[in-house]
């Protein structure tokens, strides 16, 4: 009898945990299947990695001063984890030099930032936010160049984007140079740590970018172009309407700009849904935030490797990942507005938007490879 009953109840354990033995199984097999090797895994950790290193070494030697408040952390952070993100070499020593150019020009692009706000801030109609146009530019012209270009210009964007943010004035450009010294080294210690479990980038599936026709301009000028116009668009909408959160909406408009108006289309639905999804998971976790901030950083953490793992091929994921991590970080650094998170959510679909429809009805682009001659 005792016998039986043992055995009654084990079954019974099996019986409560095999649900959870399910859902692992699937989530490991969805893993395999997202990421054979695990390379895009570690690196998801290196940004995660990096980011820390960075915010903690910008919290120590934070310096304090009226007006910084903990801008060096999150300027440091940022630099870092978008420079990880850029990145996409073989080998230690050429990852280590791709970091520290994309830490320094995130750098320059925050010390442009304050420099252009300054300008712009002496009497002219445009708000300090029209700076942002120039960096919406080089996120697409300068993929020209490479990879390498790609990160480049995207880190001199977010420098700009986080330097608006913080909104650094003259006196804190110190901070901003500091912050990309701080990045270079939180960035370039986990990847000489993770060494070989890492493999480059790959390709884009649609191949290289080309010139259209010498009389044109190459294609990466014209994404360039429809960039900076987007951006200028919602800086006269918020010029008008004065929105809330405009920089969140250049952002949109200029991360959806792609190789052809049906790439950009296909980012521009991918984006939404994704946004759609990430934005109310990360809403849902408002309640907690004040009783558990700790796992509330881990859950951003957790989603930055889904990033990490995701970008690559599933756009909608990552988006959605990284959404979800904009919303929770807000949350556990005490943004908790739902009025102002809404406005960031929906003025990023109105960038979205505005940035399609530059992609189709201004020097509109098809498709193009190289045919053999």
């Amino acid at each position: 009898m005792s016998i039986r009953t043992t055995g009654v109840g084990g079954g019974q354990k099996r019986a409560k945990w095999r649900p959870f033995s399910k859902a692992a199984t699937l989530l490991v097999a969805w893993l395999e299947r997202v990421d054979p090797g695990t390379h895009r895994r570690i690196k998801g950790l290196r940004l995660v990695t990096a980011y820390g290193i960075a915010a903690m070494l910008g919290a120590v030697l934070e310096p304090h001063q009226a007006g910084i408040g903990g801008a060096l952390s999150s300027l440091a952070g940022g630099f870092a984890l978008w420079a990880s993100v850029s990145e996409g070499q073989a080998t230690r020593a050429a990852s280590s030099r791709d970091l520290l150019i994309l830490c320094a020009a995130a750098a320059v692009g925050a010390v442009s930032m304050i420099g252009i706000g300054a300008m712009l801030g002496l009497g002219a109609w445009l708000r300090p936010e029209a700076a942002l146009i120039t960096g919406a530019f080089l996120v697409g012209y300068l993929k020209r160049f490479g990879t390498l270009g790609a990160g480049v210009g995207s880190q001199i964007y977010i420098g700009q984007l986080l330097a608006y943010c913080a909104a650094l004035h003259l006196a804190d450009i110190a901070t901003a140079v500091l912050a990309g010294v701080i990045a270079a080294v939180a960035a370039i210690v986990p990847r000489v740590l993770s060494g070989p479990a890492e493999r480059p980038v790959s390709l884009p599936i649609s191949g290289p970018l080309e010139l259209v026709s010498p009389a044109q301009g190459s294609r990466e000028l014209r994404m360039g172009l429809q960039a900076a116009l987007a951006a200028f668009i919602i800086v006269l909408l918020s010029a008008l309407f004065h929105l809330e959160e405009s920089a969140w909406a250049i952002t949109a408009c200029t991360y959806v700009i792609g190789a052809s108006a049906a790439d950009t289309l296909d980012r521009v639905r991918r984006r939404i849904l994704g946004t759609l999804v990430g934005v109310p998971l990360g809403l849902m976790l408002m309640p907690v935030a004040a009783h558990a901030s700790l796992a509330l950083w881990l859950a951003a953490a957790l989603a930055m490797v889904v990033y990490a793992m995701a970008l690559p091929e599933r756009y909608d994921v990552a988006c959605g990942a990284y959404a979800f991590t904009l919303m929770v970080m807000l949350t556990a650094t005490g943004e908790r507005s739902t009025q102002l998170l809404a406005a960031r959510a929906w003025e990023t679909l109105l960038g979205g938007a505005i940035g399609l429809t530059a992609a189709v009805l201004v020097l509109p682009l098809r498709p193009q490879r190289k045919t053999s001659t």
